[in-house]
């Protein structure tokens, strides 16, 4: 199972509308996913207490993560760098088997012209640091509200290319190194 998670729980981001169109790839290409909203992350993991003690509520969020045999991480940049709530969440879950010799892979995009460049390399830093195997095709999203339309629909074939080219690559490198079939499953 592939596990996508949307870094964001800000209302009716972009990031969102990314992450459902990267889990529509998934679906052709037959691949068992789920997805994890931050937006749906219950409050009780705010509260100060939630390090030491993790709130019951907060368990279907870490099995998504420790079930799957792979990641995609879909961020976007907030002030240059990764939003503070998928910082958060990361930190919330089980060390180190929530990400150790787990492949991963990212998508990243802003409204500028870097499509999220530093969060992505935020990110690899600490999955690196986590031992996470890192898949290298990353795609980059640039000035993304003038890929999508009002509605959400990704207007630009070659993000659509790119997105499809990094799932379809992502599940050769997660079957190799899991040793499983994820294509045709779903």
């Amino acid at each position: 199972m592939i596990t996508l998670i949307a870094g964001t729980n800000r209302a009716g981001s972009r990031t969102k509308q990314i992450a459902q169109h990267v889990e529509a790839i998934y679906a052709d290409l037959k691949v068992p996913r789920t997805v994890l909203d931050l937006a749906s992350l219950p409050l009780e993991v705010f509260a100060p207490t939630a390090y030491a003690e993790k709130p019951k509520s907060f368990q279907p969020f870490a099995e998504a993560v420790l079930q799957s045999t792979g990641l995609v991480v879909i961020t976007p940049e907030y002030n240059g760098g990764i939003p503070g709530v998928l910082k958060y969440f990361i930190d919330l879950l089980k060390f180190p088997e929530s990400f150790c010799k787990r492949p991963v892979c990212f998508v990243g995009l802003s409204a500028g012209q870097w499509g999220a460049l530093r969060p992505v390399e935020q990110l690899q830093q600490i999955f690196g640091y986590r031992n996470a195997f890192i898949y290298p095709e990353r795609v980059f999203i640039p000035n993304v509200n003038a890929v999508l339309d009002n509605a959400g629909h990704l207007t630009n074939p070659e993000i659509f290319g790119r997105l499809k080219s990094q799932a379809v690559g992502f599940v050769e490198f997660v079957e190799c190194l899991q040793g499983v079939k994820l294509r045709g499953q779903a």
